[in-house]
């Protein structure tokens, strides 16, 4: 490969999960050269590590437009659209497959341990944008090699990096003492070693987004037939009528019924809810249960086990070399930090958008999918498609379609902005459904505070 002639070369992609391979797709349609980059040993790595949960959209949300192009002719078969996959259907039935399709134009066990441009560090201005993007990359067997591209899509998203129970957002004190009895993803129940964990025990789920809702409504599912199985619900917040979702506003009908779900494990005495609790330590009480301290100095009921769902954070580490215009607060491209801000914004409230968003000071490069997102938690797999798509067009020159919309989001039945942290002097009046609410304790033998918008 030559340094010198940087459209000869390949776009890298980071990653080979949904919207990696489907950045590869759009470019492959665009006459554009691909080389996809993915850490792990097959497609959708990260997918198949909750292969067991059930995604709320369906089968025709989660497939990209170009890639069913591309798995055309190749015989593959094409779910039902109207149904909803498991994460393991997701990376078997479409992933894999869309991998396979792309062959030599994806290789695994491939990770990116460093980004820059060519012979020149972040310091330096010097013909900075004609020259290439070299990429260190480390294969399974340690082995090291450069490569170089012309154009860089990280699609490497978020998930070997979920945040921490603390509620300042560092580790809280003893958590990483008692780490073989904190979980920071959603159990698979359906695994014996792993169901005994929590069979008959009782157990803190941290968190309030659908990961929280579903390990409640599979632990409330346990206690049906496991006695003793109990979870105490974790909340920063307090209790809104958006703290369940949407519910049967919801239109995409899953994610609603997930919120539906959670509240009923609660109203069913399975769980109970603590809100208006940020966590600072985990103590060891004598009998080696685990007790939650909060910063206000509260101390939950001794529990067996953590979950903590507190969503994830970007890896910025091995892009340290480039440019990057990164809103402080999200660690999102600050074009696109304030479309998705998790104070104003819900799902169904972030309008679709592409490269204009999404372009940094460093001409070229684009972080895309969940690594887009940064913190914020609204991210759906369509958004997505669309980034990709954009992005695709305008390295092909395509700037009208590069800069067009092509896509409607659903709403998500809650109103928009339902913030992180509650405002003490909130005015209650206001009317809307998102007022922050008095702190409250919730569950069996306590009155739902819960509403609708």
């Amino acid at each position: 490969m030559s340094e010198s002639t940087p459209t000869a070369l390949p776009t890298v992609v980071i990653g080979a999960g949904p919207i990696g391979l489907a950045a590869a797709a759009h470019l492959i349609e665009r006459g554009i050269e691909p080389l996809v980059l993915e850490a792990g040993p097959s497609a959708g790595s990260a997918v198949r590590d909750w292969s067991h949960v059930r995604l709320f959209s369906t089968w025709a949300e989660v497939v990209d437009p170009a890639a069913e192009k591309l798995l055309a002719p190749t015989g593959w078969d094409k779910p039902d659209g109207a149904t909803y996959p498991t994460g393991g259907d997701w990376a078997e039935r479409y992933l894999q497959p869309l991998a396979d399709a792309l062959g030599e134009k994806v290789r695994f066990g491939a990770t990116v341990t460093g980004v820059a441009r060519a012979g020149r560090d972040r310091v330096v201005d010097a013909d900075r944008d004609q020259q290439p993007f070299t990429l260190h990359v480390q294969d399974a067997d340690g082995r090291e090699e450069r490569l170089f591209a012309r154009a860089v899509i990280d699609a490497s998203g978020t998930w070997s990096t979920p945040g921490p129970l603390g509620g300042d957002g560092l580790p809280a004190l003893g958590e990483r003492a008692v780490a073989d009895r904190v979980s920071y993803r959603v159990p698979n129940l359906k695994d014996p070693s792993v169901q005994a964990r929590y069979a008959g025990r009782r157990t803190a789920v941290i968190g309030s987004g659908a990961s929280a809702f579903t390990a409640l409504a599979l632990l409330a599912d346990l206690a049906g037939d496991e006695p003793g199985t109990h979870a105490t619900w974790i909340l920063r917040r307090g209790i809104s009528g958006s703290t369940f979702g949407g519910g049967e506003a919801d239109q995409l009908p899953a994610r609603g019924a997930l919120g539906l779900a959670a509240k009923a494990a609660v109203d069913n005495g399975h769980a109970d809810a603590v809100t208006g609790f940020r966590a600072t330590a985990v103590e060891k009480a004598e009998d080696g249960r685990l007790v939650v301290v909060a910063e206000d100095g509260r101390r939950l009921d001794a529990v067996d086990e953590v979950i903590a769902l507190t969503g994830f954070r970007p890896d910025l580490t091995f892009l340290d070399e480039l440019r990057l215009g990164l809103d402080e607060r999200l660690q999102a491209p600050t074009g696109l930090a304030p479309l998705i801000d998790p104070n104003v914004h819900s799902c169904g409230t972030v309008y679709p958008h592409g490269v204009g968003e999404l372009s940094h000071p460093e001409k070229d490069v684009y972080l895309v999918g969940m690594k887009s997102y940064g913190r914020a938690p609204t991210f759906l797999a369509m958004t997505g498609y669309e980034q990709v798509r954009s992005i695709a067009a305008a390295l092909a020159g395509d700037q009208e379609a590069a800069e067009r919309v092509e896509l409607t989001l659903p709403e998500t039945g809650v109103c928009g902005g339902a913030g992180l942290f509650d405002e003490p002097e909130a005015d209650e009046d206001s009317g809307g459904c998102c007022a922050a609410p008095t702190t409250l304790r919730i569950g069996a033998g306590a009155s739902s505070a819960s509403g609708g918008c």
